[in-house]
């Protein structure tokens, strides 16, 4: 799997040992791929803040819409509370219930205490119907759990893998792609980690490291040739995580510089596509849960957190990581037939190559 720091593309920041989201200590990812006959080109991602064992204990959480064009389940008990619970998912866009269902049937199995009070997952969408058959009933339950089950730490695959399988970014195959960065706070260092689902962007905007190639690289680009849906449609779901104790509204401002760092790979924000973040931090553990008020006795909960006017380091960290999030999921790649002989090739290596 090749990627963008593998062809000595120019790019900032120090990154973790596996340059992942799973960096984080404690974040946990898996992945359902399915490719099968000429139009299944789909699957999901499982993101687990916490991995299996905490995964009900809450992180501190925030999210951004650039575009509303899709879906984030579980959003407005996120901005109610402040506070992430259970497994994250990505997936197609008409796969959304299948996984929501999914998400509600791993933790009965798992944790049927959890279970028996009330669970709103967060899942998200981007849409694979260029190369998949979207409206089939292909994703189900188990390929929820499946995903679920899978989740491990360590190096993290790329392109098109789970959620990502059949998704398309610039007009080459994109789909799923991650980083990270180290930053220093004091004597503390802490990770910031960036998960992306690529599926946006026209060819013609396409930048790497500056340079300004999607002019050059204009060739072969079937889906602008023989696609109705307008150049540079598609969505772009991004996950940020961080071991640094944020509060709730400071993961909001995380999710909010997501846009900066897309922006460095050339997109514009197309009104056709759902651009939908989220940010966590795993500080804090068990300051966030909620709590039946059982008694009268009052309660109180304490929070640490890096204080509002240090947070700048970290702001870049998520446009760093989210920017070479992106370049990992075109580089990762390789050319795709799939639904109605549709194809989309591959971001051409030799251009870096020399």
């Amino acid at each position: 799997m090749t990627r963008a720091r593998d062809l000595g593309i120019p790019l900032p920041g120090r990154t973790g040992e596996h340059n992942a989201l799973t960096d984080v200590p404690g974040v946990e990812i898996g992945f359902t791929t399915l490719v099968e006959g000429d139009s299944v080109r789909t699957g999901v991602t499982a993101v687990l803040p916490r991995g299996r064992e905490d995964f009900a204990v809450p992180c501190a959480a925030g999210t951004h819409a650039l575009n509303g064009n899709g879906e984030m389940t579980g959003t407005a008990w996120l901005a109610e509370t402040g506070s992430l619970t259970l497994p994250v998912l990505i997936t197609s866009t008409h796969a959304v219930g299948a996984c929501h269902r999914g998400v509600i049937d791993w933790v009965v199995r798992e944790r049927p205490d959890v279970a028996a009070e009330w669970l709103l997952p967060v899942v998200a969408e981007t849409w694979d119907g260029y190369l998949n058959d979207s409206t089939a009933p292909t994703i189900h339950s188990g390929h929820a759990i499946a995903a679920i089950d899978a989740a491990q730490s360590g190096p993290v695959g790329e392109g098109s893998i789970g959620g990502g399988t059949g998704m398309t970014c610039y007009g080459f195959n994109g789909g799923t792609g991650t980083s990270s960065r180290q930053v220093s706070y004091g004597d503390d260092e802490y990770t910031v980690g960036v998960l992306v689902q690529a599926n946006f962007g026209s060819r013609r905007e396409l930048t790497v490291a500056g340079e300004h190639v999607g002019l050059e690289l204009g060739a072969d680009n079937p889906m602008e040739e023989a696609w109705s849906a307008p150049s540079g449609a598609g969505s772009v779901i991004v996950i940020v995580g961080t071991d640094a104790p944020l509060l709730p509204g400071q993961c909001t401002s995380l999710a909010r510089r997501v846009p900066l760092g897309l922006a460095r790979t050339g997109t514009t924000g197309s009104h056709f596509s759902g651009d939908l973040f989220l940010a966590f931090s795993t500080a804090n553990p068990g300051a966030l849960t909620s709590r039946f008020p059982r008694t009268e006795e009052a309660e109180y909960e304490n929070l640490r957190f890096v204080p509002w006017g240090r947070l700048d380091p970290f702001f870049e960290a998520v446009v760093q990581a989210t920017e070479e999030a992106v370049l990992n999921a075109l580089f990762a790649n390789e050319e795709m037939t799939g639904h109605r002989g549709h194809r989309v090739p591959a971001l051409p290596e030799d251009h870096w190559r020399g």
